[in-house]
């Protein structure tokens, strides 16, 4: 065998190494110096959520007219609740509101007060759950969905004074075909 023979351009001299180095390094630094490219692209626009659109607020029990004879006393709330009782999408408030007496206990009434029917308007009475003519106190009022709870103190005799109601009744009203049905729980005890 013949010892091979090297092309003379395949074979590597020093000088080879550093033009290959300067060319490199040169590549390099103009890199280093010119920075990133600029991005010309469109920014991409975000999709974002619709805003969720801020709760309507409950009617105000203060606002309101009862359908209560009290004279110059005026009216007392004694208890408010709110909830979408008649699940229409706007929330409704239950409340319960008596004549203010500096003494005793008169008898309350349960209305369920809805949104005004012009803008700044008083909130309208939708229904009565408990007229005052019944001669009960309301404790407990509590509501949600579709429902108005609340515990009722009667008397047994009108010879019960009415600082001590002695009968207690826990009760639940539900919406259904566009009016509050009463349903009324077991008798617990003597109040």
């Amino acid at each position: 065998m013949q010892p091979s023979a090297s092309l003379p351009h395949t074979r590597s001299r020093p000088v080879h190494w550093v033009v290959t180095a300067a060319a490199v390094a040169g590549t390099v630094l103009g890199a280093a110096l010119a920075g990133p490219a600029e991005d010309h692209a469109e920014p991409v626009a975000t999709a974002k959520a619709p805003a969720a659109p801020a709760p309507l607020p409950a009617p105000d029990p203060a606002a309101a007219r009862y359908p209560l004879e009290c004279g110059p006393a005026g009216v007392e709330v004694t208890g408010t609740a709110a909830a979408d009782l008649d699940r229409d999408g706007r929330p409704e408030t239950a409340v319960a509101v008596r004549c203010h007496s500096g003494a005793g206990t008169p008898p309350s009434g349960v209305y369920v007060l809805g949104a005004p029917q012009a803008p700044g308007g008083s909130p309208r009475v939708l229904a009565t759950l408990v007229d005052p003519r019944q001669r009960m106190s309301v404790t407990g009022l509590q509501a949600a969905a579709g429902t108005v709870s609340a515990t009722l103190l009667g008397y047994s005799s009108a010879g019960v004074p009415r600082c001590c109601p002695d009968l207690r009744r826990a009760v639940k009203w539900h919406w259904r075909g566009g009016k509050f049905v009463l349903g009324a729980l077991p008798v617990s005890e003597a109040a």
